[in-house]
């Protein structure tokens, strides 16, 4: 197996919650060293968000294992000279403070351009760093409300938060992929070039096609549920053993199989209420019925076979548990095991597979495990970092 395609990196970072922590951990799967900065008092406040996983939260052992946790005030003269040190030896710095503190503190990625020539400065806001909302505090279900997101989820009589922190993830991925790209262009050309992505424009990017939609449709696409603004049939349907099962249609070919081959009504092929996609959305409640009905005469598993065997994709309608025990993720081995404080947990490999190249998947570290052996790095006597921490600058 060769060496991992990051290794060699520094990544020095300020993080907290989910959107910078998801970056910089993804980097750290491909073999980057992510020494994350953290307050002495607590640590990221994404520790304190639930205590489901022995103890520790859901969201921090997802979002930091093979990392180095290294605590420091950086409120305090020393803690911000031992920070700067750090960042004199990093490749990429990631930070998502709240807005205007990491100007405050000299963190900004003009600032830092001007101290270190080499450094990649990586900032995640919720808005933005200008403009007129710079200054403004976002976290994930503020942004889904702000790009309309929440407008399209959920049911006619009900809007919904999507239930995973997509507009952090969304960042977080946007953030990963700058800090490569500008890895690459300093490896080609020699600069350094800052990096910025704000939670709002991440997702307004995944909002795109509605918003298409709406400017030249004349209104935006309906609130429908597990059904599809604007292609029919497409959504999640009650079999007779009560378990739901997805599928659509998503050309006339397939059309014809579910009229033929699972609805066993093939005059439907042509029938002007559905002969076209938009003749389908359009009699959308007509479609459902007839669809509805054929459910009902079958359980879940004749209802996949079948469509199955009429060549529609479909999927029963999996809660999480169903999820943790897919047989893909088993037979793929997909889950391998991380070393938490305490216990060990499984965990999902990234899902980008580099041919050769295996994930790293070191453990997930407590609060401040890592600060005297990365502060020695840097030449502190073993009485100097206790001091450090009887003044509680570490």
């Amino acid at each position: 197996m060769t060496a991992f395609p990051l290794s060699g990196v520094t990544v020095v970072s300020v993080e907290q919650a989910v959107a910078a922590p998801f970056a910089t951990r993804q980097l750290a799967d491909l073999g980057a060293r992510v020494i994350k900065v953290e307050r002495p008092e607590g640590g990221d406040f994404a520790r304190r968000y639930d205590t489901t996983v022995h103890g520790q939260s859901s969201y921090f052992v997802w979002l930091n294992r093979s990392k180095e946790s290294v605590t420091l005030d950086l409120k305090s003269p020393s803690g911000r000279k031992l920070l700067e040190e750090l960042l004199a030896r990093a490749d990429v710095f990631v930070q998502n403070l709240a807005p205007g503190a990491a100007a405050r503190l000299g963190l900004d990625a003009e600032s830092l351009a001007q101290r270190h020539t080499s450094l990649i400065p990586c900032t995640i806001s919720g808005y933005g760093t200008t403009g007129p909302w710079a200054d403004r505090k976002a976290y994930d279900l503020l942004v889904q409300c702000q790009t309309g997101l929440v407008s399209l989820t959920g049911t006619p009589e009900e809007t919904a938060r999507v239930g995973v922190s997509v507009a952090d993830i969304a960042a977080g991925m946007y953030a990963y992929s700058g800090v490569l790209t500008a890895l690459y262009t300093r490896a080609t050309t020699g600069v350094a070039r800052a990096v910025e992505v704000s939670l709002f424009e991440a997702l307004a990017e995944w909002m795109s096609q509605p918003a298409y939609y709406t400017r030249h449709g004349g209104t935006q696409p309906p609130r429908i549920g597990t059904q599809h603004a604007t292609i029919a049939p497409y959504g999640a349907y009650t079999a007779a053993d009560g378990k739901q099962v997805l599928f659509s249609i998503q050309n006339e070919r397939e059309w014809a199989a579910l009229c033929e081959r699972f609805l066993a009504r093939p005059e439907l092929v042509n029938d002007p209420r559905f002969a076209t996609g938009s003749d389908r959305v359009a009699h959308r409640t007509e479609l459902n019925t007839i669809i509805t009905e054929r459910f009902r005469r079958s359980g879940s598993g004749e209802v996949m076979k079948l469509l199955d065997a009429a060549g529609i994709a479909n999927a029963g309608v999996n809660d999480v548990r169903e999820f943790i025990e897919h047989p893909v993720l088993a037979d793929r081995n997909r889950w391998q095991v991380v070393d938490i404080p305490g216990a060990v947990v499984p965990a999902l490999q990234p899902p980008a597979d580099l041919a050769g190249v295996g994930p790293r998947m070191d453990p997930v570290p407590a609060v401040g495990e890592h600060t005297e052996r990365v502060l020695a790095e840097l030449g502190l006597s073993a009485a100097w970092i206790e001091q450090l921490r009887a003044d509680g600058v570490i």
